[in-house]
């Protein structure tokens, strides 16, 4: 059968020769320590920020909710992403701040494995579902939040090398 592809496709990874969608194999990786970080901010008026703070909500604890959603969300990354590996995560983490320069929160997941391939899309997800879950836990309160600049900060480990950005 003829390749009805592009030849210069070799370096698309996810893609086989016919442009299907694949998992990549990655069974001749090394399996080595990585780890990532994601980050990602909610926006909101300084009564609401203030209504979180003083645990006034009516769904109940908002951060300890989005913390665990978040959590949870890394663990379930493989089920929600295709072609996303299941991965054995050894950390992670959510860290949930107030910032009332934004005013709102500042989301940080860290997520951590000894596996052949990344973790960076279980710390985007991470912070993706543990921002929704903070906007579903006060939306009562304000549906104009905004959920904003989700984004890879750090990556180390593996073949591609480490990355650090903004």
């Amino acid at each position: 059968m003829q390749d009805t592809f592009p030849k210069n496709s070799a370096n698309l990874t996810h893609l086989d020769n016919q442009g299907q969608a694949q998992m990549v194999d990655v069974s001749a990786k090394a399996s080595t320590v990585r780890e990532a970080v994601a980050a990602a901010q909610v926006r909101m008026l300084p009564e609401t920020l203030a209504a979180i703070q003083a645990g006034n909500t009516p769904k109940g604890d908002v951060l300890a909710t989005a913390r665990i959603a978040g959590i949870m969300a890394a663990k379930q990354t493989s089920n929600l992403i295709p072609l996303c590996h299941p991965l054995p995560l050894q950390k992670v983490t959510v860290e949930i701040t107030a910032d009332s320069e934004l005013p709102g929160y500042q989301i940080q997941a860290t997520v951590k494995t000894k596996a052949e391939t990344g973790v960076e899309m279980e710390a985007l997800t991470a912070v993706s579902v543990a921002a929704l879950t903070l906007y579903d836990m006060a939306k009562a309160l304000e549906k104009s939040m905004q959920i904003e600049a989700i984004r890879l900060v750090t990556k180390t480990g593996g073949k591609s090398g480490d990355y650090f950005g903004a």
